[in-house]
């Protein structure tokens, strides 16, 4: 059975992404099974999710996945290096993935490699500096490293998926191969398209319960309650205004001083969208930003970050997904988690990790109209949904 792998948030899952999974089934033959890691309840916007993970998995299956694992929130809402190297450990370490298939502006792998080389090389430091050295902001000093040492070929780094793109192939082991798959329709926030949207011009109009307005680029008419970050607003400014300067430096990418700014900009701000104003700069982008705060509000640490995923967690499966794990059983690196109660079989520091995401999971119950109830991460067993 060929199994390719496909890293994504589904949020929502949209025409776009059915398109993904048809395209690489048909470059890999339409017996080929799609094992997604998909990012769990917060994701690397650092946004809630638009629906809970058990609910995107469940529109992932029937939009043609068959297995869907999830990626757990420390590495979901990091950097895009971050995001890339847990995604693809998940579904390296699953035993049984032999193919990555991504969606891309590009669709050059050539390109792609190329700049995924570039940023490994020994050469790449020291350009990275000198364009730091110019002031410029961090993209933009990257793809201008890039650009000095391979030239055009650093156009790839202009857009957002060509950027995970890079990383993934960087994460990439030896052992699997890669599929670049052109993306088509509308781009990264612009309205649609070709007959495709993009999630976030989809997510403006659920947020707005204008969800006919979204029908006909989404795989399945929206019936559930959307999540909104901006039910929490207060919580978290509340948040930033009782933490101490030790506990915002204790804050995944907070150095350079921009823990004490983002302390300074909590006091000040009377909303999120103005802690973020305040505390950007060239120096600090507005997308660290908005995860420096996350990462706060939901009481995570550098050190609550492993080295390594340790788990396997299943979010949701049809029958050939079914397969998949029976597969997975023989071969995965790591523990699978298909119900709660398998992580009374895990190690202690893979039972924090999941006991830090059933935190994550209580904390966005928070962001729906009509707050959930705690520990549903105890209670909640996987999507299951038979092959169309």
């Amino acid at each position: 059975m060929n199994i390719s792998g496909i890293i994504a948030e589904y949020n929502p899952f949209h025409s776009g992404h059915a398109r993904q999974i048809a395209e690489t089934r048909r470059r890999l033959g339409e017996d080929a099974a799609v094992v997604c890691a998909m990012s769990g309840n917060w994701v690397q916007r650092a946004d809630c999710a638009i629906a809970d993970k058990w609910t995107r998995a469940a529109l992932a299956l029937k939009g043609g996945a068959d297995l869907v694992l999830e990626l757990p929130t420390p590495w979901a809402i990091s950097s895009a290096e971050g995001f890339a190297r847990g995604a693809v450990e998940v579904l390296s370490a699953a035993g049984v993935v032999d193919t990555l298939s991504f969606g891309s502006e590009s669709g050059s792998l050539e390109a792609l490699r190329a700049a995924a080389a570039c940023l490994d090389s020994p050469d790449y430091p020291a350009a990275l500096r000198r364009a730091l050295d110019q002031g410029l902001p961090f993209p933009a000093a990257r793809q201008a490293a890039v650009r000095a040492l391979i030239g055009p070929a650093a156009d790839v780094l202009s857009a957002p998926n060509n950027n995970l793109a890079v990383e993934y192939l960087r994460a990439l082991p030896g052992s699997m191969e890669a599929v670049a798959i052109p993306r088509a329709g509308a781009g990264h926030d612009q309205a649609p398209a070709e007959g495709f949207a993009s999630a976030s011009w989809l997510r403006d109009r659920l947020r707005a319960g204008n969800p006919d307005a979204a029908a006909p680029y989404l795989t399945e008419p929206w019936t559930w309650e959307t999540a909104d970050l901006g039910r929490c607003e207060r919580a978290i400014l509340a948040r930033l205004r009782s933490m101490t300067l030790e506990q915002a430096e204790a804050l995944p990418d907070s150095g350079d001083g921009l823990a004490a700014r983002l302390l300074a900009a909590g006091k000040a701000a009377g909303s999120l969208e103005e802690v973020y104003a305040l505390t950007k700069t060239r120096r600090y982008t507005h997308a660290r930003v908005r995860r420096l705060v996350l990462w706060a509000f939901l009481g995570l640490t550098a050190a609550d970050r492993p080295e390594h995923v340790p788990y396997l967690r299943v979010l949701g499966f049809n029958d050939r997904g079914r397969a998949v794990l029976r597969e997975m059983w023989k071969y995965a690196r790591l523990p699978i988690l298909t119900k709660p109660a398998h992580v009374r079989t895990l190690s202690p520091a893979a039972r924090r990790l999941f006991e830090l995401e059933d935190r994550c999971t209580d904390l966005y119950g928070l962001c729906l109209s009509a707050v959930t109830p705690g520990g549903r991460e105890w209670k909640t067993n996987p999507a299951i949904l038979p092959v169309k």
